[in-house]
């Protein structure tokens, strides 16, 4: 436990340790949530609690989770679920390894940290739990089957625990981002950059802290009667669907 006095609520945010992640950590615990984030290889700034997690990896899950709650002294509260992979690929060219990597890294993942949280948040009867999507998962895209299928599954992975946990007052909703402002981006061209953001609406990119601000709204008072929903936050790239 820390030595500082508990305040706010405990949140894990897994892939926090930069882009839209850490945003989404840095927003709550600006908010006063005492915020944990885990990460692969590169530890979070200064000011979060950093666990080194392999998402994909049940053990690891569990210890991490374990380590959360040594850490703060009580049970996850709200869990982002944000980690995640791309290996883009067109599909005849696609190994199975290519496809199931993404699916395990994007979507059973997902299932490991939900489930490992949920067993607190039923035990308080209480909790919000938030899935990262993609627009992706609704539009589709050329050499992204596997990651569109993973980001989808998540849609119906969402909704089925809304039904499942929703008696307990436990909110479970997903967030879609369109193109976002990241280090993965910042790499590509003009062209790219202008390839993209020529077929969204709003025309730009977003920036990390725009999704973010949806996850702080998700996770808070205002949000409590809204859980089965997917918010895209695409500039308008996915609208229909």
């Amino acid at each position: 436990m820390s030595d500082t006095e508990p305040t706010g609520r405990i949140v894990l945010v897994t892939g926090g340790s930069r882009g839209i992640g850490l945003a989404c950590a840095r927003r709550l615990a600006d908010g006063g949530d005492r915020v944990a984030v885990t990460y692969n290889s590169s530890p979070p700034p200064d000011g979060l609690f950093g666990v080194r997690c392999d998402v994909t990896d049940a053990a690891q899950v569990d210890a991490a989770f374990a380590a959360v709650e040594e850490h703060f002294g009580g049970t996850v509260e709200v869990l982002v679920s944000n980690a995640g992979v791309t290996k883009d690929g067109l599909l005849l060219r696609m190994t199975e390894d290519d496809f199931a990597s993404v699916l395990d890294a994007n979507l059973t993942a997902s299932y490991r940290v939900t489930k490992r949280a949920a067993k607190g948040m039923l035990k308080a009867r209480r909790g919000r739990i938030i899935l990262m999507s993609s627009v992706v998962g609704m539009l589709g895209q050329a050499g992204q089957s596997n990651y569109a299928a993973s980001k989808a599954g998540l849609v119906g992975f969402a909704r089925s625990l809304a039904r499942e946990l929703g008696s307990r007052s436990i909110t479970v909703n997903v967030v879609a981002p369109g193109p976002v402002a990241t280090d993965m981006t910042a790499a590509l061209t003009d062209d790219q950059l202008a390839a993209i953001t020529s077929v969204v609406p709003l025309a730009r990119m977003a920036e990390p802290d725009e999704i973010a601000g949806v996850v702080s709204f998700l996770a808070g008072p205002d949000a409590a009667y809204i859980t089965g929903a997917v918010i895209p936050v695409d500039g308008g790239l996915g609208m229909g669907h």
